[in-house]
């Protein structure tokens, strides 16, 4: 454990404190499965791990419970929670409104050639991942494209509101990527919601995201089944619209 979540701490800028690169490093090693759903977390054990003091990692577990990540339980501890299928449908569904109305806005005002062009060139990037099966470079390449994309556009609150609905989602995509969506298919579709974006076809642009973000839906029920550990069981079943599944 100690190797990867010091790998995952080097990812984090040494911009900012230590408070918010030791949640950053926490938040990716909970979404990448490092910290796998139920684990139990000491204080202590982080502490020691990154040879911080106690403070900062308190701090860091009250947001990480705040997110929906951690579960701080009384006189029993702190763990890492399942996944509730709930949380990850009711996120998937704010993500997708807020970014389909991000690509039809996208395709409606243009964006600049310096944006189309970091997005094409996030995209031969994520392209470049599949063959050697980069799972974890994918996903830090899926995530660059997708907040590229939000801030091109002007969007910059919608990307907020993005990143703070989709903990619970992301962890579900990070296991979906091998597990379940392969990468090529992935990629082609950020190709035709660029391609959509480039030739300013609202409509195109935004049903593009609306099936991109809406290939979990399809990963979702296999990932239950091979790995019924890292779910929350006692959580309600909720069963997609037609709509969403059209």
């Amino acid at each position: 454990m100690t190797t990867s979540l010091h790998a995952l701490w080097e990812e984090t800028s040494p911009d900012v404190n230590v408070r918010q690169r030791l949640y950053q490093a926490l938040r990716q090693a909970i979404i990448r499965m490092v910290l796998a759903p139920g684990r139990a977390l000491s204080e202590k054990e982080i502490a020691d791990t990154f040879d911080v003091s106690r403070q900062p990692v308190r701090e860091a577990f009250i947001r990480l419970s705040e997110s929906g990540l951690l579960e701080v339980r009384p006189q029993r501890g702190t763990y890492v929670v399942r996944i509730s299928e709930g949380a990850v449908m009711e996120a998937r569904f704010v993500r997708e409104a807020v970014e389909a109305a991000v690509a039809r806005s996208a395709a409606e005002n243009g964006l600049s050639g310096n944006v189309l062009g970091e997005l094409d060139e996030l995209i031969e990037r994520q392209r470049r991942c599949a063959v050697p099966q980069d799972y974890s470079r994918f996903f830090q390449l899926d995530e660059a494209f997708h907040r590229a994309l939000a801030l091109g556009a002007g969007h910059t609150s919608a990307w907020r509101v993005t990143e703070e609905v989709k903990a619970q989602l992301d962890r579900v995509r990070y296991l979906s990527i091998p597990e379940s969506t392969p990468i090529p298919k992935l990629v082609d579709q950020h190709q035709l919601i660029v391609d959509a974006i480039a030739r300013q076809d609202p409509s195109a642009a935004e049903q593009a995201m609306c099936i991109h973000q809406r290939e979990i839906l399809h990963s979702l029920p296999e990932l239950m089944r091979r790995f019924p550990a890292m779910f929350d069981a006692s959580a309600p079943t909720r069963t997609p619209s037609k709509r969403e599944t059209a």
